[in-house]
């Protein structure tokens, strides 16, 4: 070999590694790390529907390991959002564009907040060089969100797209979790930056204060004739264990609100099952004697106090994530602010260290004849062959039918107080109801988001007819996607739940809430689905076997005698205290 030829290959190497080094160090273009931002918070899937100005962040997704489920409408895809959420304990992931994309997102993101469900939207903007003037669907969508939101925030600059999505991430997951906002205007998306994504650090929730648990076990001591109340904290973070364990060594009874369900099973003799309907029910009895009411997780915005509460003379220990909230029907004597399970564990052990030999304080079995009752009222029209179907029948169908760990979700009508009161749950998140904001079209998009973050489980969705032709368009989403999941339509051709509440006030009459309905076995038809319309009551079982073998979603629609509600009404209007 040469000199020169020696000079060149002692040159050449060195020009090569400083190439690699040029590739590694250049500026990336800001969708992609944004990306990457959202692969480091473990980021699965991303539902919604795409515009030009986030066209840049959809290329990125395209070559990272997020899968973008592409939705029919916005509001759909938060309620997709919004149920993975709830389901996992991890933020949901919805996406829009601006303008109409955003504003379409509002009622799914609002009802994640109110129900804390943990979930960040990112939405598009127009580029930051026309958003001081007025320009085509340029609108100030951070303002609006910021009253139904944890946090929104606008990126106008790059190299913030690892602290502001860190935060959003955090934020939202946090309790009380709820719905953060990322805005993403498309010429920040373009923008080249070196900066790297944030490590994800687990954050230990507050443990509660010793002098309060001190304080609380003290009163639990000493009460005569105390009752849990179970709320939708008391579903999250491992809460329903220690739950289950505080009632079992003080032989306490447990009532859970409508978001409350399975904080203690339904067979466990300690269930006195669901409150909540702001009427007379059998549980109502034991709430008015109580003297001592320990609330566990729960949520004002779910049941109001002054509807259990009256005359403001029970002792209240308030355990939840935050402090009590103001209320002049909820003043509490005990106010426990930290994380839930903690609390109650810790309560726990102060019991059996103090009071191991006189545990439990209460014999659970003098509740055994309000259960009793109770049971015997929910299963009274069980076997009911009438027809159209009593709503009473189809929810205990239902419950034969699904197991312990499948999921049900409501959507919000008429139907939603048949589930509250009579779908009982043996584990906790296994029947999803929205009773924060309560938004019908809620269940079907959601059952997509259930059947996602939990595919080995059976998710039914029981709507309806009125709320499941407001998210109706995303059935093809589902059958693109081959997500078999059973939708249930309550079908009574009205706007029932408002006729229902309407009736009890003004005497029997209400205004014109009567609709129009489309063939439901033809509509499931033209989405390429299995359909199915009950004819008689004995029909259901069989018909969701049927269902949950298809490779698609299922469509079951049910003719259901609503004149059941007025009986219901007028029946818990004369109940008799058994206790």
């Amino acid at each position: 070999m040469s000199d020169v030829s020696k000079k060149k290959s002692k040159i050449s190497k060195p020009v090569a590694v400083a190439d690699d080094l040029a590739v590694k160090t250049r500026p990336a273009k800001a969708s992609d790390l944004f990306v990457r931002c959202l692969e480091a918070e473990g980021v699965t899937h991303i539902f919604g529907v795409p515009g030009e100005e986030n066209a840049d962040l959809m290329i990125s997704l395209m070559d990272s390991s997020i899968e973008f489920i592409l939705c029919r409408h916005e509001q759909a895809a938060a309620f997709m959002a919004d149920a993975y959420g709830r389901l996992t304990g991890k933020p949901g992931v919805c996406l829009a564009t601006l303008g109409p994309g955003a504003t379409n997102l509002v009622t799914g993101i609002a009802d994640a907040n109110m129900d804390r469900s943990p979930t960040v939207a990112i939405i598009g903007q127009a580029s930051t060089a026309r958003l001081h003037k007025e320009s085509h669907q340029n609108m100030d969508a951070i303002t609006m969100f910021t009253p139904i939101s944890k946090w929104a925030h606008s990126i106008t600059n790059a190299k913030t797209i690892p602290e502001v999505l860190r935060k959003a991430f955090k934020v939202a997951a946090m309790e009380k979790p709820g719905a953060c906002i990322v805005e993403l205007p498309e010429d920040v998306a373009k923008q080249p930056v070196t900066a790297e994504p944030m490590p994800v650090q687990k954050t230990r929730r507050p443990g509660a204060d010793h002098k309060a648990v001190t304080q609380a076990v003290d009163m639990i001591a000493a009460a005569r004739n105390p009752l849990i109340i179970a709320g939708n904290g008391a579903v999250r973070k491992r809460a329903a264990t220690q739950l289950r364990r505080l009632a079992h060594a003080t032989g306490i009874g447990v009532v859970n609100t409508f978001m409350g369900k399975g904080a203690v099973a339904l067979d466990d003799p300690h269930c006195l099952f669901t409150i909540g309907l702001q009427g007379r029910d059998h549980v109502n009895f034991v709430i008015d004697q109580a003297d001592t009411i320990i609330t566990v997780g729960y949520d004002l915005v779910e049941y109001a106090p002054e509807f259990w509460n009256r005359g403001r003379k029970k002792n209240i220990i308030h355990i939840d994530f935050e402090p009590a909230e103001i209320d002049n029907a909820y003043i509490v004597a005990v106010d426990i602010a930290g994380d839930i399970a903690d609390a109650l564990w810790q309560i726990n052990e102060d019991l059996h260290r103090r009071f191991k030999s006189k545990l439990p304080f209460f014999d659970i079995k003098e509740r055994a004849k309000l259960r009793s009752t109770i049971e015997a009222d929910l299963a009274a029209e069980s076997a009911d062959e009438s027809f159209p179907m009593k709503p009473q029948r189809i929810l205990n169908d239902l419950r034969r039918v699904l197991g312990p760990g499948d999921i049900l979700l409501s959507d919000v009508g008429a139907h939603k107080m048949w589930v509250a009161r009579y779908y009982q749950c043996y584990e906790p998140n296994t029947c999803l109801i929205s009773n924060g904001f309560c938004s019908m079209g809620f269940a079907l998009p959601g059952a997509i988001g259930a059947k996602i973050a939990h595919p080995d489980r059976r998710v039914v969705a029981v709507c309806g007819d009125a709320g499941f032709l407001m998210n109706v368009q995303d059935l093809e989403t589902a059958v693109r996607n081959k997500y078999n999941f059973v939708c249930i339509v309550w079908v009574d051709g009205e706007y029932g739940l408002i006729k229902w509440k309407q009736q009890n006030h003004f005497n029997g009459r209400h205004s014109d809430l009567a609709f129009g309905n489309p063939d439901f076995e033809l509509l499931a038809k033209a989405f390429g689905m299995w359909g199915r319309t009950i004819r008689k009551a004995g029909e259901l079982p069989k018909a969701l076997d049927e269902a949950f073998k298809q490779d698609t979603p299922a469509l079951i629609a049910i003719p259901v005698d609503y004149a059941e509600n007025r009986k219901l009404t007028k029946r818990l209007g004369d109940l008799v205290c058994v206790i």
